[in-house]
């Protein structure tokens, strides 16, 4: 048998895990100063780049694709090459994925603050930061698929199951979900509106969370767990049935995020069926890890690395039962729009994918570095102020829940609602938001002394850049053996394993939305909603940069306490040119789906300008630049034939007389201004968005009333 030498490529996983120390320090900063920024409003700094709604979306991208991003391929290809006994098939494009990842980053970092968002979570970054995403994810694809067919190992492990089906998967619904068009260099309208962007939206950001937060990190689980206990995994047969049944369930689960809403009753069914569903795979994949360490549990109470991995899967644990729980209609009631679901996330980002992380750096580091970790004592430091700093993150939050859920819905014994303005829901969970903030102090103290230790071992080691390794060339193929499991020939056959799960993941997604855009009674149109008009069309934009979807809704469920809050619950037909939708996942204030004509024009504007002045006691941020940013109406030609494109009916050469009548809205809202003693410029951002305000929820007779005054 012919032994082969060859070298691992150390210095790609050392890159990947210094960008990752160095993003999840920058991504936790930022959550740090929004978790504050509810307690005190004025660390929104009174300008348009460090607001709330900017930078909120700013927080998810960085620790998602920026933290958990770099420490999937810091794992991927530290395990990849053990795994199948070889060097990466090119260095070049392990460069070129870290680099421009890292630009890609870096660009997120630039441009959401400057207000440059497609409004849909997880996926705000704009069109082509979106085809760079596509570039460097098919440049890892390739890379790994090249690496797998050159292998030395026969059979493919578990974990490099999970490495393709994220591969293929992440790229099917980055694709799909990213379909717009844009009208400028950093401007885009969705493909999709109203009903069916918000499937395609949710279908999307639910197997984000699955398949960019869970199923790598599952397979980087199946390797790190056994190398760092020096076990087997524990269960073959169980590692099968774990992978194919939760990549196939999974898929179908998005709607679970639309209960109660406009979505057609059939789809919002289906979500919560396999989200149920999803709890068995979930946890026997939970139980595969943990029951690995049988016979080694007097290694993990001296090894800090096990400790974070033991608490990581246990995390895991506990959210995938959570999930398929507020799947389940009477909990989802309590649940969406609470900060429940907030504190749901972040049980499985800084559990989950925070401690795994941290237990691969504590694994990886002095291995890369030939030396022991410089102290196991701040380790397990780290370790506590992690783990307490999740329990006051979270605790809390569920508390604030309860909370808002039970105060949102009181009604007196006359009928009356007992807390009508939305605004005493928000102060009276003031304290829950506080303990939260040093929760996440907590958890970031602890990543700075993790960082120290990192830094005192390098210094320490001596960097092993290529190391040596040898192994047998790989065996020609032979059949299959008689009495061998039947998955044996599939972990042989990588594309093979790749196309069953595109096939696998495609079912549910095809099935769900097929109908949604082909059957025209699933979304029925109201003869009375009309588009925009054009300073309308500029005011949502407005909106949408600003990220006040962060904190407000336009979406009223058919429930009692919300139709006697807001109005009319919403129907599917008044979303239909809504590019994109704007649903809103989380109320930290008051749902505006029916906010048109409530007030005058004057209290809209005050309201930006000085909230508390309005609103005694308000946490939202001050928006006085807009009295004065202008509106750019040399895109309003495009905007118009943008929409026209995406199936909105405007009139065939609507768009040269469209800023005439732009301007006539400006003047007609400015003079209502003038009545109430506000002397404002026409042609501002604050007008526009005061336009598309006093629009929302008047294309249909409203009935219910409103005392809400934030």
């Amino acid at each position: 048998m012919k032994i082969e030498k060859f070298y691992y490529d150390n210095k790609i996983v050392k890159y990947f895990a210094y960008a990752t120390t160095l993003w999840g320090i920058v991504g936790m900063l930022v959550g740090l100063l929004v978790a504050l920024q509810f307690i005190f409003p004025s660390l929104n700094f009174g300008n348009p780049y460090t607001t709330f709604g900017r930078i909120r979306p700013l927080h998810t991208n960085a620790v998602i694709f920026a933290f958990v991003g770099n420490g999937i391929f810091m794992g991927v290809y530290y395990s990849l090459q053990r795994l199948l006994k070889t060097r990466m098939w090119s260095d070049t494009l392990s460069r070129i994925n870290f680099w421009g990842w890292q630009l890609i980053i870096v660009s997120a970092a630039i441009t959401l603050p400057l207000g440059y968002t497609q409004s849909k979570e997880y996926a705000e970054l704009e069109w082509p930061i979106d085809i760079a995403i596509a570039i460097i994810w098919v440049v890892f694809g390739l890379n790994m698929m090249m690496t797998i067919i050159k292998r030395r190992e026969r059979h493919l492990y578990v974990a490099i199951w999970f490495y393709i089906a994220t591969f293929v998967t992440v790229a099917v619904l980055h694709i799909v979900n990213s379909f717009a068009l844009p009208i400028g260099f950093m401007k885009s309208y969705s493909w999709y509106a109203g009903v069916q962007d918000a499937l395609v939206q949710w279908w999307y950001g639910h197997n984000a969370v699955a398949f960019f937060l869970t199923t790598p990190y599952l397979g980087l689980m199946y390797y790190f767990i056994p190398k760092a206990a020096n076990r087997p995994v524990y269960s073959y047969r169980l590692s099968i049935v774990h992978f194919w049944a939760l990549i196939f369930l999974y898929i179908w689960a998005g709607p679970h995020h639309l209960l109660y809403t406009s979505l057609p009753g059939w789809a919002q069914s289906l979500g919560t069926v396999f989200s149920i569903m999803l709890i068995a795979p979930s946890w026997g994949g939970m139980l595969n890890g943990l029951l690995t360490l049988r016979g080694a549990w007097d290694k993990v109470r001296e090894d800090p690395t096990l400790k974070f991995m033991v608490v990581a899967v246990t995390a895991y644990g506990m959210s995938t039962f959570e999930g398929p729980m507020l799947s389940i209609k009477s909990l989802n009631a309590i649940s969406h729009y609470t900060d429940w679901t907030i504190a749901h996330v972040h049980i499985g980002a800084l559990g989950w994918n925070g401690f795994l992380t941290f237990g691969m750096l504590y694994f990886l580091i002095p291995k890369l570095f030939n030396i022991k970790l410089h102290s196991i004592k701040l380790a397990n430091v780290h370790f506590w102020l992690g783990t307490l700093g999740i329990l006051f993150y979270a605790v809390p939050l569920y508390w604030a829940a309860i909370t808002q859920w039970a105060m949102w819905r009181q009604f007196s014994p006359d009928g009356f609602l007992v807390y009508p303005n939305f605004l005493e829901t928000v102060t009276q969970i003031l304290p829950m938001y506080g303990l939260r903030a040093i929760g996440g102090t907590l958890y970031l103290i602890g990543v700075f002394v993790m960082v120290y230790n990192i830094v005192k071992t390098v210094k320490a080691g001596s960097f092993i850049e290529n190391e040596a390794a040898e192994a047998p060339a790989l065996e020609p193929a032979v059949k299959e053996h008689k009495g061998e499991h039947w998955h044996r020939p599939i972990e042989r056959k990588p594309v093979m394993l790749l196309v069953l799960s595109l096939v696998v993941i495609l079912i549910g997604g095809i099935v769900e939305m097929m109908p949604t855009f082909l059957v025209k009674s699933n979304v029925p149109t109201i003869s009375s909603v009309q588009p925009y008009t054009p300073l309308e069309l500029h005011g949502r934009d407005v909106y949408i940069a600003e990220g006040c979807y962060n904190c407000h809704s336009q979406m009223i469920r058919p429930f009692r306490h919300e139709t006697e809050r807001y109005g009319e619950y919403s129907k599917s037909g008044e979303f239909v040119y809504d590019h994109p939708f704007l649903w809103g996942s989380k109320r930290t204030g008051p749902d505006l789906h029916r906010v048109g004509g409530k007030y005058p024009d004057s209290w809209h504007y005050n309201h930006m300008i000085e909230p508390e002045r309005m609103s005694a006691g308000s946490i939202m941020p001050a928006y006085a630049w807009m009295a004065k940013t202008p509106i750019d109406t040399a895109t309003t030609k495009a905007k118009i034939n943008a929409m026209r494109t995406l199936g909105v009916p405007y009139d065939e050469g609507y768009e040269h007389e469209a800023n005439a009548d732009v301007r006539a809205q400006q003047d007609r809202i400015v003079k209502s201004l003038a009545e109430d003693g506000i002397t404002a410029e026409p042609n501002t951002e604050l007008v526009a968005l005061i336009a598309y305000l006093q629009r929302l929820g008047t294309d249909i007779a409203m009935e219910g009333k409103t005392a809400d005054k934030d």
